[in-house]
């Protein structure tokens, strides 16, 4: 019988496990939220019912949608044990004790039925030790699923095997993680702490000592340890304020007390300035001090030898500023760690360590580097882990040089120079390979609905490509536009391209998907560009550019071929209206979705206005007052709503119910072509049709709820200026309530009215203050 997850019993109402159960119910699994009753208290539920109900509360965002919070049941512990039986896992999310895990696994196995799925949350204690003294039918059904916090954003599960845990259970609960949950799965062998945070925490208390040692402070470290490096914005220590310098004490101790080698213990010690922070409660975000706080518009650095805050410095360094002058990461990472200053020597003693101690370590935590790799980019949100950054740097270049400074290179390291081999990962025809700790190298596993651009390009299947957009055959007749522009964003690169697309996928292919692999999917128009011609006053050159788009958008839209978006991420203004003509939307769980030109002064221009009204109106019963979905698309343009992922993307309009989300990202276009090739079969293109409106009565509505705002502070004068064009455009303009009109009358409108905001002064700041600032200007 084929084994599935029906509902889920979560143990542990803490911020982890509420949020699992979070998660769980994000992608449509309800579960049981289990915890102890405490001492005395009235409401047996009470713990778990705060964990629960805190949800809503979070920010970032727990659920998709508080909508799902009906999917998390509460109880406790004492009452509702036997309803475990209703499950098909349970998962352990309490203190990490191993005494109180072996009780509750005990207690579970006298109530849960033969063959149910247990595993722990722990972050590093021993799965095996976990389950000595259960039967074996249990401990061939327990494993370690290792989640990362917040749930819904970390991709990382760690998947922890025990000695005895089915091959059966382990490959279901991958599958599960991956294509239900949306994970990133690595499977780790079980040691201490498991891989990601054990070199992790590794890495962060080797950047520690060598900032003591080399007299810089924590905000210069971070300057140093964040995108430049191909890290977080929150590099070193904003990471560990937001992580919470008490749980990464606890990690790094855990590690302390684990490991059995005296060199990698000492690595482990707390140092005396962090356990003073723990006692006096500047533990990190969540008190709202540790190694920075703000303090009025301020935000303040911790000086760690007197624990007193002090304005941030400015890190003075030529070689840092020589790699923000580098455009790929790799000659950014390489001028870092090569360069001649003290910052260069400071990098290159933290690179080096954990470079050597993931090598060292590589065969006792995992089967391949690839796990190894993966947990770091996955858990901590590198952009390239420990090998894939040895292979930036050049790993003879650095191997000779830390022979040279006395450090000693694991033997199959040194092994793979000896092949004459120059890299832990080659690639071929867009086929990836990888070196393994055996000495030979082995294909990277290929998914068929894990599709990879960036290996189409490389097996020559771009059909056509300018420096904005490319054209590339996904094969079974399917044709994919990517945008490969600076932040995506829409030029007239890409216009041209769109226009290609539509007249190639016509003659030649099934259907065509709208997407891209970079970090978004599509930041909006080029802003520069318009910002540009509007000063130079070229209003017949962006007159010329908006009805190119909105003739691009409509070419799709009325195109004798099926098409479908697949947005992640950002994706904004222009972005989203290059969507909206598709027939389907398939898009990411997490699509940051919306239409956002206010904050630059202007509207949507490229046929956002209409395609938002016409899902607002078009299933409107005949008859009916239109107003009030009217009034809905308006105040969601003019107050710039942007969904905080596919679900809330739903229920502000912006997707309709036949649109589908696909929960890992890394699945989006495979489900995105699947969904074309199902559209093909007998499709039928739209049809025009004409559009009723509200007319100036429906104006005047609109008008009057701008002008609201305004009257209670809510609105500057330029924002109810803006408000009334896109009012203009949504309702019809000056006619009569109840007109029919054409899509290219409300084109027509919306390009009049972009182009006269395109000449104010305020507009015209606000889209400098965009540029310069990267956030909107209130004016």
């Amino acid at each position: 019988m084929e084994r599935k997850i029906r509902k889920v019993a979560v143990i542990g109402s803490g911020v982890m496990g509420a949020g699992i159960a979070a998660h769980l119910a994000n992608v449509g699994v309800p579960s049981l939220l289990l915890d102890i009753v405490p001492q005395g208290a009235e409401d047996r539920n009470v713990l778990a019912k705060r964990g629960r109900d805190g949800l809503l509360k979070q920010k970032p965002a727990a659920l998709y949608s508080p909508h799902d919070l009906a999917l998390i049941e509460v109880g406790n512990l004492e009452d509702d044990l036997h309803r475990l039986t209703e499950v098909d896992w349970v998962i352990e999310v309490v203190v990490e004790n191993l005494a109180i895990k072996q009780n509750l696994f005990e207690k579970l196995e006298g109530v849960i039925r033969p063959g149910t799925i247990v595993s722990s949350n722990t972050s590093g204690l021993s799965i095996a030790a976990m389950v000595e003294g259960r039967s074996q039918t249990f401990r061939e059904h327990f494993l370690g699923t290792h989640f990362f916090n917040p749930p819904r954003y970390m991709k990382l599960l760690e998947i922890i095997p025990g000695p005895d845990t089915s091959p059966d259970v382990i490959a279901f609960m991958a599958g599960f993680a991956e294509k239900k949950l949306g994970k990133g799965v690595v499977f780790c062998k079980d040691t201490v702490n498991f891989i990601a945070n054990r070199i992790g925490t590794y890495g962060l208390m080797v950047t520690v000592q060598e900032m003591i040692k080399h007299g810089l402070g924590v905000d210069e470290v971070d300057a140093l340890t964040g995108p430049v490096l191909g890290r977080p914005k929150s590099a070193t220590f904003r990471t560990l304020d937001i992580v919470g310098l008490d749980t990464f004490v606890h990690v790094s101790n855990n590690c302390h007390d684990s490991v059995t080698d005296e060199a990698e213990k000492a690595t482990f010690v707390i140092p005396d300035f962090m356990k003073q922070m723990v006692e006096r409660g500047m533990l990190g975000q969540k008190a709202k001090q540790g190694f920075f706080k703000k303090v009025g518009k301020d935000i303040l650095a911790l000086d760690y030898e007197t624990l007193e805050y002090r304005p941030r410095k400015k890190l003075k360094s030529a070689s840092l500023e020589a790699a923000k002058l580098q455009k790929t990461l790799k000659e950014k990472v390489r001028a870092l760690v090569y360069g001649k200053d003290a910052a260069s020597e400071f990098l290159w003693s933290v690179l080096k360590r954990t470079l050597l101690y993931s090598a060292e370590r590589a065969e006792e935590i995992a089967d391949d580097i690839v796990n190894i790799d993966r947990a770091l980019k996955w858990g901590f949100n590198w952009e390239t882990g420990p090998f894939e950054t040895w292979d930036l740097i050049g790993v003879a270049k650095s191997v000779e040089r830390m022979e040279a400074e006395g450090d000693t290179v694991p033997a199959w390291v040194k092994n793979l120079l000896a092949t004459g081999k120059k890299t832990f990962y080659e690639e071929e025809a867009g086929h990836k390979s990888f070196y393994t700790l055996q000495g030979d190298f082995k294909g990277l596993e290929e998914k068929k609905e894990i599709i990879s651009l960036s290996a189409l390009k490389a097996q020559n299947k771009v059909i056509k490509k300018n420096t904005g957009a490319s054209l590339i055959d996904l094969g079974d007749g399917v044709a994919a536009l990517e945008f490969h522009s600076l932040n995506q964003a829409i030029g007239t690169d890409i216009i041209q391209m769109m226009f290609y697309a539509a007249d190639e996928v016509s003659k030649n292919y099934q259907g065509l998907v709208i997407g891209n692999q970079a970090k978004n999917f599509c930041v909006g128009a080029n802003l520069m560009m318009i910002l540009m011609e509007a000063q130079d006053d070229n209003w017949e050159e962006i007159d010329l550019i908006i009805r190119q788009f909105q003739n691009a958008t409509l070419a799709l839209k009325y195109l004798d071929k099926p098409v479908v978006a697949a947005p992640f991420s950002m994706t904004l203004g222009g972005g989203a209206e290059v969507c909206f003509p598709a027939d389907k939307i398939q898009g990411a769980a997490e699509s940051y979705f919306g239409l956002v030109e206010v904050g630059v002064g202007l509207l949507p221009g490229g046929g956002g206005n209409k395609e938002l009204l016409l899902r607002n109106i078009e299933n409107v019963p005949a008859g009916a007052d239109l107003q009030p979905y009217v009034n809905r698309a308006f105040e969601t343009i003019a107050l710039a709503k942007v969904s905080t992922s596919f679900r809330e993307g739903q229920e502000l309009g912006y997707f309709r119910k036949s649109d589908a989300m696909t929960v890992n990202s890394d699945y989006l276009l495979y489900d995105a072509k699947q969904s074309v090739l199902a559209l093909a079969d007998n499709y039928r293109p739209p049809v025009q049709k004409k559009i009723k409106v509200v007319g100036e009565a429906g104006y005047s509505v609109m008008k009057l709820g701008a002008r609201q705002l305004q009257l209670s502070g809510h609105a500057s004068a330029h924002d109810v200026k803006i408000a009334e064009k896109v009012a203009t455009v949504l309702s019809g303009g000056r006619i009569a309530a109840g007109t029919e009109v054409t899509e290219q009358y409300l084109l027509d409108l919306e390009r009049e009215a972009f182009l006269s905001l395109c000449g104010e002064p305020l507009t015209q700041q606000r889209m400098q203050h965009m540029l310069a600032k990267g956030k909107p200007l209130r004016n």
